[in-house]
């Protein structure tokens, strides 16, 4: 009770002390704020890891009842992950919000929306109660479409901002339709309850399992439902977009597997449901990613391809519970688990480089780019050392957790019969094309932005930032480079998450033991031995050749004489081969300028890629609804003879609505009569 006290006060002393600093003060206030929270809730997180589970009751209402808060191993993995992307996106948002200093309110409202923000999302890990449960959603929610609308004087943002809200609210709606279904039928709220009505009504509990994942899936951004996060990510600053990325996204990860504990309904049907939708979620996000223009719209769409990635582990584990094999449900499980720690570290590192891009360059247009590890050899590393890690390429940790779930792919394909075979090498081939796509997709992405030459003059000659900025993003790194080389003590760590799913089969909430993470670990070890190897051979080449000098000399122009920026490479040009073969399952919109006359002028020519999801789903019956309100447009002419009219008619009606009544009251007695 006294962490939960704490907790609270921390909450309240700091969201009332924000407005009342300096601005400059404001962003430490918020820093500060949330390292203690965090403190708070991990120190109730690291035991739950090993064992030692947190359970506590609140008194609640008489609408909510008691209210159990618990932090398990699953809570805490969470709570763990949660708590480091936010402390590197606030400590990251300070330094980056300095040009927005002069807005003394706006930085208020936005720093205090952030630690309630923060602290929604530790509650929904551990309240287990559903009406608080939906409240502390519902916190969340509004925080983080404050915090998106930012910059509310750009209409773009303020679009993005409500399509979030709304898709959040959506999400909201499915999730209490599934959570009265249960208190509708158990009287009650506690999350127990949900697990009881599983027991007690099996044929029901896959139509609640589905609502739950419908609901979580909004959130997660699986496709179809993941049309607001392409929006929302660009239009937020990018330390938003990097924790809306890192763990907003994640929660609904949290909520789907929570159901899978709580909800025992056919494993096999679910797992096949989940993997299916993964894989067109996984390879989907990539295909869009590659063709996109705009630096955060681009890692937006990978967002979702992770969530695929992502929910292949939670199917293969789901299968793995069908099955009744323990390995498999462990890797998958795990594999997730992992992974949604690496993928709020490489891809919070991205965004981060993104927003210094952006404030060197003010523009997000991938197209305008080049040259600008020149100007920011540190940013360039770093998003190098990202791309790689996103990319599923040693040392790095988004190796590690891909190479769990091929392991568990691989070993199941023997044991499974032949549904479970088809689909597991369906996982296999995604899971390959997805990391190739990937590798494309960031090479020209790098490539574009950091080699050639400028392509267009720049407004300000771009700069690197100091060590102090840089700072969180070499804290996310170094954490990238460190799972990568020695997985064990992270590994290590998830087993009594992972234990909790194969629990549900074998009835021992022990971890099952797999030979794969000894492996994994040898693999980092010997990546280890290899970079320290490749350094020495590094420092002997420059003391061996470091006296010699060096000549620097224009690039060869491949034959043309007179070579300029405009000849590179652009980021269309790269993948246009991509793009003709992806023509027939992506949109794409064409704008050209002709070109005419003996002496041409400028032409240029333009692609824009659109979401057919989207497309279909959204603006084409938002359309259709727009025209058929279109056709009573009419009664809104402007005419205040109209407008009296419509108020006589009203009134006419209400006056003869008693006589209407007893007219068609004499009809019906008469037919009953007769």
């Amino acid at each position: 009770m006294e962490y939960v006290i704490c907790f609270v006060l921390v909450l309240v002393l700091f969201s009332m002390l924000i407005p009342i600093v300096k601005a400059g003060m404001k962003g430490i206030l918020a820093v500060t704020g949330i390292v203690i929270m965090a403190l708070i809730s991990s120190a109730g997180a690291v035991p739950a890891l090993w064992g030692q589970e947190t359970r506590l009751i609140l008194p609640g209402s008489m609408v909510t009842g008691e209210i159990p808060l618990v932090i398990d191993s699953l809570s805490a993995w969470f709570i763990l992950v949660i708590n480091f992307t936010f402390i590197t996106s606030a400590l990251y948002g300070c330094r980056y919000l300095i040009p927005y200093h002069q807005r003394t309110s706006q930085l208020s409202l936005h720093w205090i929306s952030y630690l309630l923000t923060h602290a929604g999302i530790l509650s929904v890990c551990v309240i287990q109660n559903s009406v608080a449960f939906l409240i502390a959603w519902e916190i969340m929610a509004l925080g983080t479409f404050i915090l998106v609308i930012f910059e509310g004087n750009k209409a773009s943002t303020i679009k993005a901002g409500i399509n979030y809200l709304i898709q959040s609210h959506v999400a909201v709606l499915l999730l209490t339709v599934a959570f009265i279904l249960v208190a509708s039928s158990t009287g009650s709220f506690s999350f127990d309850a949900i697990a009881a009505y599983a027991t007690q009504h099996p044929g029901p509990s896959l139509f609640l399992m589905l609502l739950f994942f419908t609901g979580f899936g909004f959130k997660a951004g699986f496709v179809p439902f993941h049309t607001w996060l392409p929006h929302a990510h660009p239009a937020a600053p990018t330390h938003v977009s990097g924790m809306m990325s890192g763990v907003l996204i994640k929660i609904g990860i949290y909520g789907i597997l929570r159901m899978i504990l709580l909800i025992q309904v056919n494993y096999l049907a679910v797992g096949y449901f989940i993997l299916t939708l993964s894989v067109i979620t996984g390879v989907y996000g990539v295909m869009l990613a590659i063709v996109q223009h705009n630096l955060k719209k681009l890692l937006a769409y990978h967002s979702i391809e992770n969530i695929g990635i992502i929910g292949i582990g939670i199917g293969m584990g789901c299968l793995g519970l069908g099955y009744h094999l323990p390995f498999l449900s462990t890797l998958g499980f795990a594999g997730a688990l992992l992974h949604t720690l690496n993928h709020s570290l490489f891809k919070s590192l991205l965004f981060y480089s993104a927003g210094y891009i952006y404030q060197s360059a003010h523009t997000m247009n991938i197209e305008r780019f080049g040259g600008l590890m020149r100007r920011m050899p540190e940013t360039a590393f770093l998003f190098l050392l990202a791309a790689m890690a996103i990319c599923g390429l040693p040392p790095f940790n988004g190796f590690v957790s891909e190479f769990i779930l091929y392991t568990g792919l691989f070993k199941a394909i023997p044991s499974t019969s032949f549904p479970g075979i088809l689909m597991l090498i369906m996982a296999i081939f995604s899971l390959s094309l997805i990391g190739g796509l990937a590798i494309l997709c960031f090479t020209k992405a790098f490539g574009t932005i950091f080699l050639g030459s400028p392509r267009y003059p720049m407004k300000e000659i771009p700069a690197e930032r100091d060590w102090l900025t840089l700072l969180p993003m070499y804290a996310t790194g170094l954490l990238i480079v460190v799972i990568g080389l020695f997985p064990q003590p992270f590994l290590h760590m998830l087993l009594l998450p992972a234990g909790q799913f194969t629990s549900l089969m074998t009835g021992d909430t022990g971890p099952i033991m797999d030979g794969t993470f000894d492996v994994i670990s040898q693999v980092g070890y010997l990546s280890a031995g290899f970079i320290l190897l490749s350094l020495v051979v590094f420092l002997v080449r420059k003391k061996v050749i470091g006296r010699v000098p060096a000549g620097i000399g224009p690039t060869w122009g491949c034959g043309y004489v007179a070579p300029s920026a405009r000849m590179q490479y652009t980021a269309s040009s790269f993948v246009r081969n991509y793009r003709k073969l992806a023509e027939p399952l992506l949109s794409f919109r064409k704008q050209k300028t002709d070109v005419t006359g003996i002496f041409p002028g400028e032409a240029d020519h333009h692609t824009h890629a659109r979401d057919k999801t989207e497309l279909y789903l959204i603006q084409w019956p938002w359309q259709k609804v727009r025209y058929f309100l279109g056709l009573f447009s009419f009664l809104q002419n402007g005419r205040l003879q109209f407008y009296i009219l419509y108020g006589m008619i009203f009134i006419l009606l209400v006056l003869t609505a008693p006589f209407i009544k007893q007219v068609f009251t004499f009809i019906v007695s008469l037919f009953m009569v007769s």
